[in-house]
């Protein structure tokens, strides 16, 4: 049954994620109030540079026997140059909150659909790079996943697409003149459900997976691809490239000078390697291979644009507003591409964050094995995103 509040008497203007995300890319200062539980708040929470988060749970709204009554501790002070935005899971007791700051006097937005609607909000913008395709990012906020579609002459290719947003990417595609020929995941996922078989249902793609999937219990036909191999999209060439680490099957591809790099090297890290395997064993073989593909994508062109799978959550976009970064800057910028071997071992495998929720049914679905409808689909994506070694 849902939770039943007070009917405070007062109207609350809402704004939606992407309103507030478009404002605080403007240059605004906002303060959150999350209002779930600070469990799930230290797990998991709305971040960016212009926004300052604090937690004071809505129970503490409903204490004693007047849930009008006085403002509790910790709620933020009445500031007219930084709006205050109320947050929860869905937006239902935080709009309460909001409801009960606006009684007291306080200026306050409500967040539609909370949480939940911040992990629908999807960003896309076009990679600055030297290829003749075009080369658009999709970026995530919630989760900061990235994904891609590249538009060559009147043919399309997605990479690492998410289930969730399987239609945007058919429908950005036709409104660039292509229609989607091919959609390929770098590996199997942990972190989000993988939406290369909706998007070849709904466009008849093939769907192209690195063929040591199949090692790993694929269960649905695709074609498996492999170091070396090449394919073509449009009037563009899109190139096979091994890079094992993060999990055995890695595989990126590449097209002109970007390096789609899947889960191996981001821009302000390297990949973690204990999602396939955490035996302590596997892990170390794993790092040790991991290893061995930064320094490969390190030896590569300075103009080479790396394009990865993730944007941690204080990572700044580059100009052209996406996340990516060259190797030369990255040479420069990340210590793990100058370590020994022994030393990068221990980066990667000591002191790793918690392993992403929910990843084994996760690895379960995005192998075929395991079924799980759109809705439980989008549950098993919310919270943090913890593919990265630190």
């Amino acid at each position: 049954m849902a939770q039943q509040f007070p009917d405070l008497g007062h109207e609350v203007p809402e704004i939606t994620a992407e309103a507030l995300k478009r404002r605080l890319d403007a240059g605004e200062a906002w303060t959150l109030l999350d209002t779930r539980r600070p469990a799930d708040f230290a797990a998991w929470q709305l971040t960016h540079p212009n926004i300052e988060s604090v937690n004071v749970p809505f129970t503490a709204f409903l204490d004693g026997d007047d849930p009008a009554g006085d403002v509790p501790e910790g709620v933020p002070p009445r500031d007219a140059d930084r709006p205050l935005v109320t947050c929860c899971a869905k937006g239902i007791s935080s709009l309460y909150v909001a409801e009960f700051l606006t009684r007291a006097g306080w200026n306050v937005y409500g967040l539609a659909d909370g949480m939940e609607g911040w992990a629908r909000l999807y960003e896309s913008h076009e990679v600055d790079a030297d290829t003749d395709a075009t080369v658009h990012q999709y970026h995530r906020p919630s989760s900061g996943c990235l994904a891609y579609l590249v538009v060559s002459g009147d043919e399309a290719l997605v990479v690492d697409p998410l289930r969730a947003f399987a239609d945007r990417y058919v429908a950005d595609a036709r409104e660039h003149g292509a229609e989607l020929v091919a959609v390929v995941d770098t590996h199997v996922h942990a972190d989000h459900v993988s939406g290369v078989r909706d998007v070849a249902s709904a466009t008849g793609a093939d769907v192209l997976l690195p063929a040591g999937a199949a090692d790993r219990g694929l269960a649905f036909d695709a074609t498996l691809v492999s170091d070396g191999d090449s394919l073509d999209v449009g009037e563009s060439v899109v190139d096979v490239v091994a890079l094992p680490g993060h999990t055995t099957e890695m595989t990126g591809y590449r097209v002109d000078d970007v390096l789609f790099a899947g889960d191996s090297v981001f821009v302000d890290s390297v990949a973690r390697p204990d999602l396939e395997d955490a035996d302590e064993a596997a892990v170390e073989r794993a790092a040790r291979a991991l290893y061995e593909t930064v320094q490969s994508i390190a030896a590569m062109p300075d103009d080479t644009v790396v394009a990865s799978n993730h944007a941690g959550e204080h990572t700044p976009p580059a100009e052209d507003g996406t996340y990516t970064a060259r190797v030369g800057d990255l040479r420069e910028s990340l210590a793990a591409f100058s370590m020994d071997e022994s030393a990068f071992v221990a980066f990667v495998t000591d002191d790793l964050p918690p392993q992403p929720n929910e990843y084994q049914t996760i690895i379960a679905a995005n192998l075929g094995r395991e079924d799980v409808d759109d809705a439980e689909a989008f549950e098993l994506e919310l919270g943090p995103n913890n593919c990265a070694a630190g």
